[in-house]
């Protein structure tokens, strides 16, 4: 089923189209039409099975329908997410949807100043995401009102729970319109998602689709620990080493991106940036001078890839490893296509060590490790285990020490009782 059969205004199609969205996944067939009708949805769908788009196209359809101004600090669509790194990705799509619509959209969250986001509330903004903690914050400084809130998603449900919110989510469901449209997405259902369900939405609809977390057989995995100072560095000598080219690099935000494109200009490498904040025209140039051969490296955020068919892709590399596991998946799918073999290649600082292993049990295989010369880095677990055996063996040796000293105290006691206060008494003394 493709989105052009969805009746969609012209505007938001055209987004659509330019973000390279023709057919939808399973989720956007089973949810965009109930969504698109008012309905409460609880759905059960994987990160990485298109998602955002399932919410984010009825939400900007159903606004467009009945326009409003937008107004001072009462956003009208609230998306509620358990992370910073979600509520940037989603913020950054649905600008990407709304690129064409007067519809605004700001994303909250912790570790940035509160002024910033302040100002945006108050000069106007229609769709909000933010995390739970953040909001309550601006609430509580009178930065925003949630009565007019028409709209509200829940985006990984169950992950705000295990994370302790469901007291924050359930104060901030009560503020909102109680005549709201509500949708649930999580990954698993458990007692905890579907007893917040029933308490949030009205005569909702549930949804389920199938995971989908292989990987083609086509497709080699490798790791390179490396520290996060130096995967420019290393990169740079793989590519020379081993004669890389039109490789595909995703990382994690714009930011990483722009530092990545710069380091390999600075070096001489043809190289070009995909992401959310380059204008549709420099994307396009960028994607048919990767396609042409004229660059040899093509650096994209998740976002900004959607839809990217490039035949007869070799390599695909995790600049950084993806937050979410099943975003690796995603990834990586975009070489070993048609039964052509791809390498999957992936850069592991030890503060990624832990995504890794999250990795490695989604896809169910252990993901082969190469050490370059000159790059080692210590194993995390590794070293926590020597730090460990120090400590450990520094316990032994002091207790063997004072069990030396109780044993030669025993024997002297009883010998020597009474000669014990005569020996004491210089002592005291000195």
């Amino acid at each position: 089923m493709q989105f052009s059969s969805l009746d969609l205004a012209p505007d938001l199609l055209r987004a659509l189209v330019e973000c390279g969205y023709s057919d939808m996944t399973p989720v956007q067939e089973q949810a965009i039409v109930p969504a698109r009708r008012g309905k409460d949805l609880q759905v059960t769908a994987q990160t990485g099975t298109g998602k955002t788009a399932a919410f984010a196209i009825p939400v900007l359809q159903r606004m467009l329908d009945k326009p409003k101004e937008t107004a001072a600090q009462r956003p009208r669509a609230l998306i509620l997410t358990p992370t910073r790194e979600l509520a940037e990705q989603i913020a950054e799509a649905i600008t990407a949807y709304a690129k064409f619509v007067a519809i605004s959209v700001t994303a909250l969250y912790g570790g940035v100043k509160m002024g910033g986001q302040a100002n945006k509330l108050k000069a106007g903004v229609d769709i909000l995401i933010s995390t739970p903690g953040r909001l309550i914050e601006h609430m509580a400084l009178g930065n925003v009102i949630l009565s007019d809130v028409e709209f509200v998603v829940l985006d990984e449900a169950d992950r705000m729970l295990d994370m302790g919110f469901v007291t924050d989510v359930t104060k901030l469901m009560q503020m909102t319109a109680t005549t709201r449209q509500t949708m649930l997405f999580s990954a698993t259902t458990s007692p905890a998602v579907n007893e917040l369900s029933h308490k949030i939405l009205k005569n909702h609809q549930q949804i389920r689709v199938a995971k989908t977390n292989s990987t083609a057989d086509t497709v080699h995995h490798v790791v390179y620990p490396v520290e996060e100072s130096r995967k420019i560095e290393l990169f740079e000598q793989l590519l020379a080493e081993k004669n890389w080219f039109q490789v595909l690099v995703f990382t994690s935000t714009k930011e990483q991106a722009d530092r990545l494109l710069a380091g390999l200009q600075q070096r001489k490498i043809e190289a070009a940036v995909c992401h959310g904040d380059k204008s549709q025209g420099a994307r396009r140039r960028a994607i048919a001078d990767f396609k042409s051969a004229k660059l040899q490296v093509l650096i994209a955020t998740e976002v900004a890839a959607r839809g990217l068919d490039i035949q007869g892709l070799d390599y695909v590399v995790n600049f950084n490893l993806p937050y979410l596991p099943e975003d690796y998946v995603h990834r990586i799918g975009r070489t070993g296509r048609a039964g052509a073999e791809g390498q999957a290649i992936s850069f592991v600082s030890r503060e990624e060590e832990q995504t890794l292993e999250r990795i490695q049990k989604l896809i169910g295989s252990t993901i082969q490790r190469v050490v370059t010369p000159g790059f080692e880095v210590s194993n995390r677990q590794s070293l926590l285990k020597s730090i460990s055996r120090k400590v450990l063996s520094g316990r032994s040796n002091k207790a063997s020490a004072t069990q030396i000293d109780l044993d030669s105290a025993n024997k002297v006691k009883p010998k020597a009782k009474p000669k014990a206060k005569p020996k004491a008494k210089p002592r005291t003394a000195k």
